[in-house]
């Protein structure tokens, strides 16, 4: 195809020359509001009108940055230029910012459609191809692009300094939030997040699966956990089932716990920036900070790089749980006589030598012998059980006060939800809206959708009141039964899974040992009755993965 420079397209028949118009605005705001688009299409086509040229396709988008060339009309604009035949001559644009605010896509995407023989006119900078015109094309490039970092600079200062208020800026809400208006500034809405009572339902039986399950096992991993929900017709916001990522991201963001990081990523990498330029949001917890951090050790604990299979699977009670209190490495498997004896020995000594670590060893099976006993005579009896969680009742009398209130919040939304569905009735009855109407019949569904969902979370938080899921004097006693039987007696990896349930730690010293645990385990363990924990098993690696007879 000849190359049309700004002689060609003068000297050819204005009738023939084929124009396609780009068209672009920044901000969504724009694009919601149409105040632009309109404006460079006007334009586009009179200066298309004064010359002849014929108009015979347009590319539209609307709130997108000229910083990044990964625009889809842009991008369909380039496939048709470059397809071999084009089906446009020149392409018009309002100013050279619209087609790119970055001096190097502009330019290279100039010689693209050059080289295809389609030439970028802008109404407002009209410009030739000789080097001058290049140069000044250049400069306009550069000056394009330093305004817009300065824009960039300038707005993020001012979103910076209205998040450290409390403010949010204007991005979607995470799951079991809402945006709602917090003050009015002159023209302006200042907004802020407030939990929504149903969604913020979902997120708390998200994390308490998480941490304790479901009542006939331990806590559930996200696999685990995405079936759970979807199986159970939970949905997100948009009506999608869930994935693993989402719910990864869910769980492990700091917003739950009340502690939102504005600022927190580069848009275009995703990398995170330094923490002096990330600004901290108070919002309104959703759920406890010990809770939520439990789940990320939880969560840490289950990943396969943290916790390698042996620690789970292996033919060792105290794998994964006893350290050298010299160096805190762990303590592994040595052996002699031929596999006769068996001893827990420092792996840093065994490994890197006495300079490393002094080391010390201990038969296994007085170790293990050691750290049994000693918990089923201090720890697994129901005084000491009741003493370590002397402070629950009082937790509980206030944990049953924002029961309370959640339970209100939900009950106002069952009823804004009905109230409004019998305004919907009243308004067909009366023959003010036509019950055929598809819009209405999607209004009605997605009212009866929210009250559903409203009625369950409501009967969850209710049952959640009742006198069953307080810790009692007969969980206490049947929690410290089943641990002194199951720590005790059974096969190796069961009994170590129990004893990881309620231990974190298990500390060899030359004249004693330590043991370390938490008393926010022990009141999950409780409340659960006896559930298997997690870990039994927590890592199983392609199991079955081809169904085969491996049972």
């Amino acid at each position: 195809m000849k190359l049309l420079n700004r002689t060609n397209l003068e000297e050819k028949d204005a009738a023939t020359v084929r124009a396609a118009l780009y068209l672009r605005v920044s901000t969504g705001r724009q694009a919601e509001n149409d105040l632009s688009i309109p404006d460079q299409r006007r334009q586009a086509q009179d200066f298309c009108k004064a010359r002849g040229w014929q108009v015979v396709i347009e590319f539209v988008d609307a709130g997108l940055s000229g910083t990044d060339d990964r625009r889809p009309e842009l991008q369909r604009l380039l496939e048709l230029a470059a397809g071999g035949d084009s089906p446009f001559d020149v392409v018009i644009v309002h100013s050279f910012s619209r087609f790119a605010r970055d001096h190097f896509a502009l330019e290279y995407n100039v010689r693209r459609l050059r080289k295809h023989g389609v030439k970028l006119v802008s109404i407002t900078q009209d410009l030739g191809d000789d080097p001058m015109s290049v140069m000044v094309r250049q400069v306009f490039a550069l000056f394009d692009e330093y305004q817009s970092k300065e824009n960039a600079k300038h707005v993020l200062r001012a979103m910076q300094e209205n998040a450290r208020q409390g403010f949010w800026n204007g991005a979607v809400a995470p799951y079991g939030y809402a945006i709602v208006a917090a003050e009015q500034r002159g023209a302006k809405t200042k907004k802020r997040l407030a939990i929504d009572a149903v969604e913020a339902e979902v997120v708390r039986l998200m994390f308490k699966l998480a941490h304790e399950g479901n009542g006939t096992s331990g806590p559930l991993g996200v696999k685990a956990l995405v079936s759970y929900l979807n199986e159970r017709g939970y949905r997100t916001r948009r009506g999608a089932r869930w994935g693993i990522g989402p719910l990864h991201s869910l769980l492990t963001s700091p917003t739950y716990k009340g502690e939102y990081r504005f600022n927190r990523k580069v848009w275009k990498t995703k990398e995170d920036k330094p923490m002096a330029d990330q600004v901290m949001v108070a919002v309104a917890p959703i759920i406890d900070p010990a809770l939520f951090d439990a789940v990320q050790a939880r969560l840490k604990s289950r990943n396969p790089k943290q916790t390698p299979p042996r620690v789970v699977t292996g033919p060792i009670l105290l794998t994964g749980l006893a350290t050298c209190a010299s160096c805190g490495g762990g303590m592994t498997l040595r052996t002699g006589k031929s596999g006769r004896y068996r001893y827990y020995t420092c792996a840093t000594c065994a490994q890197q030598g006495k300079s490393a670590c002094p080391g010390r060893s201990v038969p296994m099976d007085k170790l293990d012998k050691l750290v049994t006993d000693q918990l089923n005579a201090s720890l697994f009896t129901p005084e000491r059980v009741r003493a370590l969680l002397g402070g629950l009742l009082s937790r509980q009398a206030s944990r049953s006060e924002d029961h309370a209130q959640r339970l209100t919040a939900l009950q106002n939304k069952v009823a804004d939800c009905e109230n409004r569905l019998s305004r919907l009735y009243l308004a067909i009855e009366n023959g003010i809206a036509d019950a055929s109407d598809p819009t209405l019949k999607d209004r009605l569904a997605a009212l009866k959708g929210e009250r559903d969902q409203a009625r369950v979370a409501k009967d969850r938080v209710f049952a959640e009141l009742q006198p069953d899921t307080r810790i009692t004097e007969d969980k206490i006693n049947a929690f410290a039964a089943l641990m002194r039987e199951n720590v005790a007696n059974g096969a190796i990896p069961f009994r170590r899974a129990y004893l990881r349930s309620v231990i974190d730690q298990v500390e060899v010293d030359d004249t004693e040992i330590r043991i370390h645990g938490r008393r926010d385990v022990l009141e999950r363990l409780v409340m659960g009755g006896g559930a298997t924990p997690a870990g039994v098993p927590s890592f199983v690696r392609k199991w079955r993965a081809r169904k085969d007879s491996n049972l």
